[in-house]
């Protein structure tokens, strides 16, 4: 692997040479001879003093032209010059102090209004930590309500009732409800309680009351939208809700704007009362909705969406066994390493395995997607274009190289996030090689403690989450809503815990220079993560909210 070829090279660049004392050198200086007609005089008579004119320098005598060893000077101008040299003295002390005391003090900011002492621009980094004075800036306020009331009409008084069904994983289902509850308000609408609803992949039943504090969140959203637990008891077709074309609004487009929902879906709530939406899950956009819409996203999913109390303690237990495996308080690293079969096959990248693992992967990747696939002869143009341009998931050995490369030791302590990676333990063997301290739940825990949650695959993500949410450091290696909505979190709390996200198509070029160095390497993999560590980054159009809450949630210190 190229990656290891790095290695090599370690230490291959000479140090500069030291610099050469000059005690062997001859420092006289050769004798000038005064050849004037009057030997040692001046044209008028009087001696010179060749040795202490030549010791002072031309600027002594332009800056003080009464200090010297003339007889015609006095001594009051002697003590003017003297006198000048004093206050500059002094004012160079202040200045100096001033620099050195700047260089050293800690800057004086504010929290809350409290001042605190913040560390110095220049504080020395940290591969455990953003720097302090580049996360003071902003704070989250998706808390804060424009207007600070409840505007919610009568519950008899709404235009109707809003049903989902939230897909997929664990954090597909909680954007789907985050964009639910928006969706409720901008129709000003009663929101049913979403139901979870898992697709072939994930094969589970869990419950949205399996997962999530139900009281918490419709308590916590009370002034924000009319949430209920169930359908209406009035309505007694309730298996009509998603089969039946006359109560479910289907083909809303992806990113849909504020305007489309009072426009299109509005009006039938208005006339059925009740109406399932389907899909729905990147349903709503980030740029064509009101601030305060975007706001309320962020409160659902910071503030309202909280994990069953069982859930969090399970968790707070885990991060506590890992940053005490040592026996000593220690900082930890969480990999989400996405390199399952499922997302190697559809990635259809090209990764370093045998003849036969090609020939499997190639034949899986005609059955799952055979219009994707078809011959498979354009793919390998294909697979090089993508790695090019960083869309293909890092390979286990890809990620153990840059994580050193950044400075992080052997000993470092790493909770995996993941599932079966293809190619099992062989392909995890250089990670595990580089930094043999990697463990999962199931190392962490006994199978009795995980006995209960194993009753719903959603609960074992739950964990997984939290334990990343909650690490000192914060590493993906492919994009997915799970690593989005860390990283999100991540910089809602403050950007201070750094959350890593790879270059990769940079770190394609350099796997696939064989000529360059490890030195080369390491420069370029820390200046190039300089600013992707999870820092305070302005958002633009159309930039995911779930991965950077700043402009809508998060505000000026």
């Amino acid at each position: 692997m190229a990656e290891l070829r790095h290695s090599s090279s370690l230490g291959s660049r000479s140090s500069s040479s030291p610099l050469r004392a000059g005690g062997d050198e001859d420092s006289s200086s050769p004798h000038v001879h005064d050849h004037s007609p009057n030997g040692g005089d001046d044209e008028d008579g009087r001696p010179r003093h060749p040795s202490r004119d030549r010791d002072r320098p031309i600027w002594f005598h332009s800056l003080f032209p009464f200090f010297g060893d003339d007889p015609r000077v006095s001594p009051q101008k002697n003590k003017i010059s003297l006198l000048l040299i004093l206050i500059l003295a002094i004012a160079s002390l202040i200045s100096v102090y001033g620099i050195v005391n700047h260089l050293n003090a800690p800057y004086l900011c504010k929290k809350d209004g409290i001042v605190l002492n913040c560390p110095h621009v220049k504080e020395s980094p940290s591969p455990w930590e953003n720097p302090l004075s580049a996360t003071t800036s902003w704070k989250p306020c998706a808390e804060r309500r424009i207007g600070g009331v409840s505007d919610l009409p009568p519950e008899n008084e709404t235009t109707g009732y809003v049903f989902i069904h939230a897909e997929g994983g664990l954090n597909q289902q909680r954007i789907a409800i985050c964009n639910a509850v928006a969706v409720a308000k901008i129709m000003n609408a009663t929101l049913i309680l979403p139901v979870l609803k898992q697709d072939q992949i994930w094969k589970d039943t869990t419950k949205f009351e399996d997962i999530f504090d139900v009281d918490h969140f419709i308590d916590y959203l009370k002034d924000d939208v009319r949430i209920v637990r169930d359908i209406p008891d009035w309505f007694t077709d309730k298996a009509e809700l998603f089969s039946s074309i006359r109560r479910t609004v289907k083909n809303i487009p992806k990113y849909a704007s504020a305007q489309f929902y009072i426009d299109n879906v509005l009006p039938r709530i208005k006339e059925k009362k009740i109406m399932a939406l389907k899909p729905f899950v990147d349903r709503l956009g980030y740029d064509n909705v009101p601030q305060e819409i975007n706001r309320l996203r962020c409160r659902v999913n910071y503030h309202a969406l909280k994990f069953l109390p069982e859930i969090e303690q399970m968790a707070d237990s885990l991060v506590s066994r890992m940053r005490n495996r040592t026996g000593n308080p220690n900082p930890y690293m969480a990999l989400h390493l996405r390199f399952e079969k499922g997302m190697v096959g559809l990635s259809f990248c090209d990764f370093v395995g045998t003849r036969e693992e090609k020939v499997k992967m190639a034949e899986y990747r005609q059955k799952e997607w055979p219009r994707r696939f078809k011959n498979g002869s354009h793919l390998w143009q294909l697979a090089l274009q993508k790695r090019k341009e960083g869309r293909c998931p890092l390979e286990p050995g890809e990620v153990a190289v840059i994580l050193r490369a950044m400075g992080y030791p052997k000993e470092t302590q790493i909770y995996v996030a993941s599932g079966q990676v293809y190619g099992g333990q062989n392909r995890m063997a250089p990670l595990r090689n580089m930094f043999p301290n990697l463990v999962t739940k199931e190392d962490l825990a006994g199978k009795e403690e995980l006995t209960t949650f194993r009753k719903h695959v959603t609960s074992l993500a739950a964990l997984d989450f939290l334990v990343c949410l909650k690490s000192d450091v914060f590493v993906m290696t492919h994009g997915g809503n799970f690593a989005k909505l860390i990283i999100g979190a991540r910089r809602y709390m403050g950007h201070r815990q750094k959350s890593i996200k790879p270059d990769k198509g940079l770190m394609s070029k350099s796997f696939g220079d064989p000529y360059m160095g490890w030195a080369t390497f390491v420069e370029d993999v820390v200046v190039t993560h300089q600013t992707r560590t999870g820092l305070p980054e302005e958002t633009f159009p159309n930039y995911d909210l779930w991965e950077n809450p700043l402009t809508p949630c998060m505000c000026k210190a």
